[in-house]
C-alpha cells in the first residue's frame, strides 16, 4: 500500500505526520511526506519538499498579497504532487488551506482518495465555537451566533483563495470548485487530537474521527549537559515558543519568573534565536524525554506542545500569540493542568502549584497513548487495495 502525507505549515504543523508515517511503515505501508523545506525530522521517511520555507519566509521580506502567495503554493502543488500520487492508494493533506484544497485537487484530478485531518477542534466548523480569524478579515466582536461566524469564515476563506485554485484547476481541466474550505475540509474530516486534552464538541452538525494525537513513538536521548543539568533541585522550568518570533523581553520575563520561583531555567533558543546568560540555552531536543523531568512547561501554546507537555504529566504556562494557541491555553486552563494570562509570576506560581502538578499526572494517566497507530490502522483498513 501507498500513502502520501502532505502538510504545509510550521514544524509543529508537519511534525506529527513523521509520526504517523513511522507508524505506517510499521505496518508495511510504502510512505512519503510532502512538506516545506527545513520543517521534517525525517526519521527515514521518504521526503519531497513543497513550497518554501516557512523559515525563509519568515526572515522577510515578505512580498505579494495573501492571494498571490497562496496562488503560488496550489500551484506548486499541482507541479510536484502529480509525480509522487502516482500509483498511491490514498493522500492524508493537513495544513493551510490552500495547501490542502490544492493537495485534494491533484488527488481529484488523478482520482485518489484523499483524508483532511486538522490538529485542533476550532479549525473545523462547529456551533461551539468561534472560527479562527483569517488574515485580513477579523471577527465580528458583537456577533455571538457561531454558525453566523463559520458562514462569515466560509466567504473570507473564498475571498483570500477561491480565484486563485479555481484559476489553477481550469488550468488542469477541473471544475470550479464553489466553497474552498469545505472542499478541502471534506465533510469526514479527521481530528488528531486527543479527546481528553482536545475533544471534539458533541452534538454536532459536523461528523468527525478523533484518532488521538500522532506523536513520534520514541523519546529520543538528551544532551550531555541538558542531563547535568536535570539534576540540579529544584527542577528546572522549561521555556520555549517554538517558531513564533517572540521579543526578547516576553523570554526574559518567563526566564525572571522561573528564577523568582527559585527554579533554574531550560530556554530553547527557537526561531527568534533567544539567548540569556543565566539559563542553560538549547537548540531541538526530545520534548517528550525532557518534559517528563522538569517542573513546568512554559511555551506559545501550539498543539503538538502542548499534547506533549499533557502527557509527560508536566504543568504548563501557556503564553498564546494566535491561531489555535488561545484555544490550548482554555483548555490547559479548564482542566487544571496549567495557566495563563499576562501576569506571567502569577500564572507559574499556579502552575507550580502542588495541586496543579497531580491535576497533570491525572490527565497524562488517562490520555490515549498512540492516535498515529489508531490513524495508521484506519488507512490500512480502509484504503489498502
Amino acid at each position: 500500500m501507498r500513502v502520501v502525507l502532505s502538510a504545509y505549515d510550521s514544524r509543529g504543523g508537519v511534525e506529527p505526520l513523521i509520526g504517523l508515517a513511522v507508524r505506517l511503515q510499521g505496518l508495511g505501508a510504502d510512505v512519503t511526506v510532502c512538506a516545506p523545506p527545513d520543517e521534517v525530522p525525517l526519521r527515514g521517511v521518504p521526503f519531497v519538499p513543497v513550497g518554501r520555507s516557512p523559515r525563509e519566509i519568515m526572515r522577510g521580506p515578505v512580498t505579494g498579497t495573501i492571494p498571490e502567495r497562496a496562488g503560488e503554493l496550489v500551484a506548486e502543488q499541482f507541479a510536484k504532487l502529480p509525480d509522487v500520487l502516482a500509483g498511491a492508494d490514498v493522500v492524508v493533506a493537513c495544513g493551510i488551506l490552500p495547501s490542502v484544497a490544492g493537495a485534494r485537487s491533484v488527488a481529484e484530478m488523478l482520482d485518489i482518495p484523499y483524508v483532511y485531518a486538522a490538529f485542533q477542534a476550532d479549525s473545523l466548523p462547529s456551533v461551539h465555537h468561534r472560527p479562527i480569524a483569517r488574515p485580513g478579515h477579523p471577527l465580528d466582536p458583537a456577533v455571538t451566533d457561531n454558525r453566523a461566524l463559520w458562514d462569515q469564515d466560509a466567504e473570507a476563506a473564498n475571498a483570500l483563495f477561491r480565484d486563485v485554485l479555481n484559476a489553477e484547476r481550469e488550468r488542469h481541466g477541473l471544475a470550479e470548485v464553489k466553497d474552498v474550505r469545505d472542499y478541502g475540509f471534506t465533510d469526514l474530516p479527521w481530528l488528531a487530537t486527543d479527546s481528553l486534552l482536545g475533544p471534539w464538541p458533541e452534538p454536532s452538525d459536523l461528523e468527525v474521527v478523533q484518532t488521538g494525537t500522532w506523536i513520534l513513538p520514541d523519546e529520543g536521548v538528551l544532551p550531555d549537559d541538558v542531563e547535568a543539568f536535570l539534576e540540579q533541585e529544584p527542577l528546572p522550568v522549561y521555556v520555549g515558543f517554538g517558531s513564533m518570533p517572540v521579543a526578547e523581553e516576553l523570554a526574559r520575563a518567563a526566564v525572571d519568573a522561573a528564577r523568582a520561583q527559585g527554579h533554574p531555567v531550560i530556554l530553547a533558543a527557537g526561531r527568534a534565536g533567544l539567548d540569556a546568560e543565566d539559563c542553560l540555552v538549547v537548540g531541538e531536543v526530545s520534548h517528550p524525554a525532557l518534559f517528563k523531568r522538569v517542573a513546568a512547561v512554559v511555551h506559545h501554546g501550539g498543539s503538538g506542545t502542548t499534547h506533549t507537555a499533557a502527557r509527560a504529566g508536566a504543568p504548563q504556562v501557556i503564553v498564546p500569540h494566535s491561531g489555535d494557541q488561545p484555544y490550548w491555553a482554555q483548555r490547559v486552563t479548564a482542566l487544571g493542568i496549567g495557566a495563563t494570562g499576562d501576569d506571567l509570576g502569577a500564572a507559574l506560581r499556579a502552575a507550580l502549584a502542588p495541586e496543579t502538578a497531580a491535576h497533570a499526572a491525572a490527565v497524562a494517566a488517562a490520555m490515549y497513548p498512540d492516535g498515529a497507530a489508531v490513524a495508521a490502522e484506519l488507512l490500512i483498513e480502509e484504503f489498502r487495495p
